[in-house]
This record gives C-alpha cells, structure tokens and sequence, in this order.
C-alpha cells in the first residue's frame, strides 16, 4: 500500500480546546485511516512552519484523498497538506520510464 505524509496545523481554537482538555490524537487519527483500510504508522508534533506530522498507509490515492478531506472539514484545522511517497523502486521505475519520453521544451521545434 502507499504511504502519505500528511502536514497539518491546528486554529487557534483547536489549540485552546487541547489546552484546556489535553488529548491524545493519535487514536483519533488511527481511525480515521483504519476506516478506509489504512493503517498509521506515525503522529508527532513539531515546532515550525506545522504544528505536525502523520505518515499514514492507505490503500490508495482516493482513501486517502477521503480522510485528508473529512479531517480537514472537520474545521479543526488551519492547513493540511498530504503528500504521496514514492519507494526507492517506484522511484527508479519511474526513472527507467521517463529515459523513453521524448520531451520537448516550450519553444523549441520537434
């Protein structure tokens, strides 16, 4: 299955509910991905630019693409961003597979 990082940041608002009832999230966010046939293999919290960090397995780019979304209508959240992670072989195939695409710049005649 793929794996996804997902960064987040939490509103305000969301910081003052946890301040006020600390939570642990991790359950939470295990079932979100276990309701689409995933799994969660890490939740940390950082300093910087998000508040924190998922990396989450998912059977595929649309179960995935439905827990990011119902999480982040959820109105907890200022900003979530997933990204896909590619293995070290999907990788070089996709390396292998480019080296046959015949790419021509903008402006530059066939």
């Amino acid at each position: 299955m793929p794996l996804y990082l997902t960064r987040f940041s939490y509103t305000p608002a969301t910081w003052a509910k946890l301040i006020k009832n600390p939570e642990d999230r991790r359950e939470a966010a295990k079932q979100y991905i276990e309701s689409v046939g995933g799994k969660l293999h890490g939740f940390w919290y950082a300093f910087g630019e998000h508040d924190g960090y998922n990396l989450w397995e998912a059977p595929d780019n649309v179960s995935m693409a439905a827990t990011s979304l119902a999480i982040g209508a959820g109105g907890a959240l200022s900003s979530v961003q997933t990204t896909v992670l590619l293995t070290v072989e999907d990788t070089l195939a996709a390396l292998q597979k480019a080296s046959s695409i015949r790419y021509r710049p903008p402006g530059e005649q066939a």
